[in-house]
């Protein structure tokens, strides 16, 4: 299974078309083609699924050393400082200030997080790991600094199951402000997530999903809220028995019905499949602090499984609407210490 999603992840990456940019043009001299306007990040479609399909690749390069070097020539490649610097010029433009913002932006977060790691725990050719740090972090600075300028400024948050979900990409930016010990990012991101999330109280899961969903916007709440409160995890219990209070979890959380893997919007709910699987498991080993949960944990590990076999049997190497990029929603739920749930559903990677 590493071996099929590193062979989609590196076929994709450096594939320029087709291509679809999220592109405003202020001047005749903006028509230009992708790998121009941003030479690290212009395959797999689009600017995001570039961004995570490099995230991909960056963690299958620390976890299997048979696929490393593959992806560590791949990596290199992209994360040159010629190339980020220009990355940091198209995006840091008064015409570009909601540029794949969050989505987007989160995913390079998650980026940013996975090489810090990668670097701490490498012992050989760390100095190549530390090099590609050293080069996005330009653009790190300006992604954190424009969602701490966004944030602050959001006055409801977007509960949508797309691209633009606030929930999602608050908890990718999170994990990235943990991992860098950013207290005053980290402190934003929580205190926006309360006043956004935590007087919410029996979710309609019922209203999802809609046909286009890749994400659940009450999961993807619940697994932000069970982050904000990771030190106090009973806060947690007690918030999720109320946002949940039915002791059986809705139906509407099993695998929705993929009518045609080939269009582009309907494979959507094959990625709703593949992050609801991380998102439930998440959430269940959270409620783990409290024994009465453990009915409602192994309800959460059940659909986990479900919804990630389902997810996981539609991605197609062979058609590019989904194989550019649904691998990638998938890998944080496989790439967990052995023996975890979403791993047994899939089979050994």
């Amino acid at each position: 299974m590493r071996r099929r999603f590193a062979s989609l992840a590196l076929s994709c990456i450096h594939r320029e078309y087709p291509n679809k940019l999220a592109h405003v043009l202020a001047t005749d001299s903006d028509v230009q083609p992708p790998r121009q306007l941003t030479p690290t990040f212009y395959g797999c479609f689009d600017w995001h699924s570039a961004v995570h399909g490099h995230w991909l690749l960056a963690r299958l390069a620390r976890i299997d050393v048979n696929l490393t070097a593959e992806c560590r020539q791949a990596l290199g490649k992209s994360f040159t400082k010629e190339n980020i610097l220009k990355e940091v010029a198209y995006i840091n433009n008064d015409q570009r200030l909601s540029f794949e913002r969050p989505y987007g932006l989160a995913w390079f977060l998650k980026l940013a997080t996975e090489l810090d790691e990668w670097a701490l725990v490498e012992t050989e050719n760390v100095e190549e790991i530390q090099r590609w740090r050293d080069n996005i972090r330009p653009l790190e600075m300006l992604i954190v600094t424009r969602l701490s300028s966004w944030l602050p400024k959001l006055s409801y948050p977007v509960r949508s199951g797309e691209h633009s979900q606030t929930a999602f990409a608050l908890g990718f930016a999170l994990d990235y402000a943990y991992q860098m010990h950013n207290s005053v990012f980290a402190q934003l991101i929580e205190q926006r997530s309360l006043v956004f999330f935590h007087a919410d109280k029996t979710y309609p899961f019922n209203y999802e999903p809609s046909g286009e969903d890749f994400l659940s916007a009450g999961l993807a709440e619940a697994d932000l809220m069970r982050r904000v409160m990771e030190k106090n995890p009973q806060d947690f219990v007690r918030w999720f028995n109320e946002f949940v209070s039915t002791e059986t979890l809705p139906n509407n959380l099993e695998p929705p019905s993929i009518t045609d893997p080939t269009d582009p919007k309907l494979i959507h709910l094959a990625g709703l499949c593949i992050s609801r699987a991380w998102m439930l498991e998440a959430i269940a080993d959270a409620l783990a602090v409290d024994i009465q949960q453990n009915n409602r944990r192994d309800q959460l590990y059940e659909l986990s499984k479900r919804n990630a076999q389902t997810g996981l049997t539609a991605i197609d190497e062979n058609n590019y609407e989904g194989g550019h990029w649904l691998e990638m929603p998938a890998w944080p739920a496989r790439l967990q210490a052995p023996g975890s749930l979403a791993g047994q559903a899939t089979g050994p990677g």
